[in-house]
């Protein structure tokens, strides 16, 4: 147990060779130590766990190698190679940032830079964490790391670039690691294990190779636990109980009920997966992950950012081929929605059954939508519940009258629909609620049917009255009648005036009507031309009374009004004090040689 090593620091990178998933980098430093050129400073940069102390102690140890390899590798056998591999360089110095970042500590490096190596080529001095050394402490190595002795190299390692000031940054070469891919990883550990006799299922070394989130260190540290936790067997199931981490299966389940839309059985899910202890946020991303991945599944040209197992590959594949693209870009957007209102929401357990609830809803949405492209269109009732259906939801034989009954409180748009009124604002007003419009047939006369004035309500003496029943048929008859007949212009204005005569209460109202006359127009329009917006929305409010003493006088229930104002009054009317002068001065020239002289201005 004393002799016990865990697999990190056992199996970490001697050689550029042995790094994992830096190749680009690994290249790059070998091409420098061959073609002999090498910078003063380096500035590794990336996350945890990913290579940059291990690269910088590689390159540290090969520079300075006095039998290199052809390939720019360390021969591991020259004086300089076997002090380094047994810990005690004196050409290789390590600080860590994090504990030595006062200025001292850097003055203390600078009188150490001065001191040359006793043996090879280069001292080397490797910062670890630089962006933890505080501001005096970068200005003290500024010029130290600007000029340094032709000796000394400085290799400085952070996980947080932004943090390093402009002028560290601009002193040295910068080397970005990348997080290591999952399928790198997963070969790693299968070697690893083959080295360890540990038997391991590649779907369990892909979990805690996702788990590890890119970086190898934390994957070996899982591994290392799984193997205590398996005792040299790991299994996928073991994986997922000792990490608890969520089954695909239940992702899979949720796929099925969400397909067919089935609330219920998804709610019973979710609830089995809170039972085993999961957090609701985790199951959510989880879901959202794996929806993304049943999407990059349909496309062999997306199939490359799908990482996992083959055999749960085969699986996603299947499912893929069941999932429409855009029930898959809905539900991830749902997803997406939900893990960002989680930390906020005050029920979260409610969230995901909501959440659940719309994404089951989608299969259903999604089966409406091809119906709809079939033309399979469902039948809408138009009455109330329990009430059949009204005659203008019925087909009916080509070139028959279709009768169209207003329900009460609602108006009949007139049926040339509404008009707009050229430059000015329109107000377009509607028929009463009563009124019934019939469209013209070959099949059936107006002059068949009698003539009887619209049903225009009901009395407040009435109310709670009891009719004869054929009284209430003949109203009922009265408010399906229409009457069109026509009138002349002399005829509305003569109703017109009678009708503002009529006006006691409503002065304005009164004034507007005598100044501004009615133009008769087509299709039983008419139109009122005011002078500014006060006579406008006068006209506006009190068109339902007016109209309908119109409708009644002159028999014709298809009459409309639209007021606007006139187009000259809108750009000669003077309101500011500017366009009252103007218009004085265009009537009198002589006071703008007034106002000049006088020096006189508007107020």
């Amino acid at each position: 147990m004393d002799n016990y090593i865990v697999s990190a620091r056992k199996y970490r990178p001697s050689t550029f060779r042995s790094v994992v998933g830096q190749k680009s980098l690994t290249t790059t430093l070998k091409n420098a130590i061959q073609s002999n050129k090498l910078a003063h400073a380096y500035l590794f940069c990336g996350p945890r766990g990913v290579g940059k102390t291990s690269c910088a102690r590689i390159f540290a140890k090969t520079i300075n190698c006095l039998n290199p390899s052809a390939d720019g590798e360390a021969c591991n056998e020259c004086e300089s190679c076997q002090a380094f591999n047994e810990q005690r360089s004196y050409n290789i110095h390590e600080l860590d940032a994090a504990s030595n970042n006062s200025v001292d500590d850097i003055r203390s490096l600078i009188d150490q830079v001065r001191i040359p190596p006793a043996i090879g080529k280069y001292k080397v001095f490797i910062i670890d964490e630089v962006h933890m050394l505080s501001s005096a402490a970068f200005n003290a190595f500024l010029k130290t790391l600007e000029e340094p002795p032709h000796h000394a190299l400085f290799i400085l390692a952070t996980t947080e670039k932004h943090k390093v000031l402009p002028t560290i940054l601009s002193r040295c070469q910068i080397y970005d690691f990348s997080r290591i891919s999952i399928a790198d990883m997963v070969e790693h550990l299968e070697y690893i294990a083959s080295r360890e006799n540990v038997t391991a299922e590649p779907e369990a070394l892909n979990v805690i190779a996702q788990k590890a989130d890119g970086g190898m260190r934390d994957a070996l540290s899982i591994f290392d636990q799984v193997v205590s936790f398996t005792n040299g067997n790991i299994t996928y199931q073991a994986v997922i109980d000792n990490l608890n981490v969520l089954d695909y299966e239940y992702y899979f389940r949720l796929t099925d009920t969400i397909l067919s839309g089935n609330v219920r059985s998804s709610i019973l899910i979710l609830n089995k997966i809170l039972s085993k202890g999961f957090d609701g946020q985790n199951i959510i991303t989880g879901l959202a992950a794996h929806f993304r991945d049943l999407l990059v599944c349909k496309d062999e040209a997306t199939l490359i950012l799908f990482e996992v197992g083959a055999s749960i590959r085969e699986r996603y594949k299947e499912m893929a081929k069941r999932c429409p693209d855009q029930l898959l870009f809905k539900a991830i957007e749902l997803a997406n929605t939900c893990d960002l209102n989680y930390r906020a929401s005050r029920n979260k357990r409610l969230l995901l059954e909501l959440t659940l609830i719309q994404l089951c809803q989608l299969s259903n949405a999604g089966q409406a939508a091809d119906d709809k492209k079939k033309g399979l269109i469902e039948p809408i009732a138009s009455g109330a519940p329990g009430q059949p259906v009204s005659q203008a939801t019925q087909s009916v034989p080509q070139g028959q009258p279709v009768r169209q009954q207003a329900q009460p409180g609602q108006p009949v748009p007139p049926a040339g629909g509404m008009m707009n009124g050229g430059n000015g604002r329109v107000v377009a007003t509607n028929m009463p609620s009563s009124a019934t419009v019939i469209p013209q047939g070959p099949s059936e006369a107006p002059s068949k049917r009698p003539v009887h004035p619209p049903h225009l309500g009901i009395s407040l003496k009435e109310i709670g009255v009891e009719k004869p029943k054929t009284q209430a048929v003949q109203q009922e008859n009265r408010s399906v009648q229409e009457l069109v007949n026509p009138f002349t212009q002399e005829d509305l204005l003569h109703c017109w005036d009678a009708y503002a005569a009529t006006i006691d209460k409503k002065v304005y109202l009164k004034n507007t009507m005598i100044n501004c006359k009615p133009v008769l127009q087509d299709n039983y329009f008419f139109e009122v031309g005011v002078h500014n917006p006060g006579q406008q929305d006068e006209l506006s409010n009190g068109c339902v009374d007016l109209l309908n003493y119109l409708r009644v006088q002159l028999k014709n229930t298809r009459i409309q009004m639209r007021v606007r104002i006139t187009e000259t009054n809108e750009k000669h009317l003077a309101y500011t004090a500017t366009e009252k002068f103007e218009h004085l001065l265009s009537i009198n020239p002589v006071l703008g040689r007034l106002k000049d002289e006088f020096n006189l201005t508007l107020d």
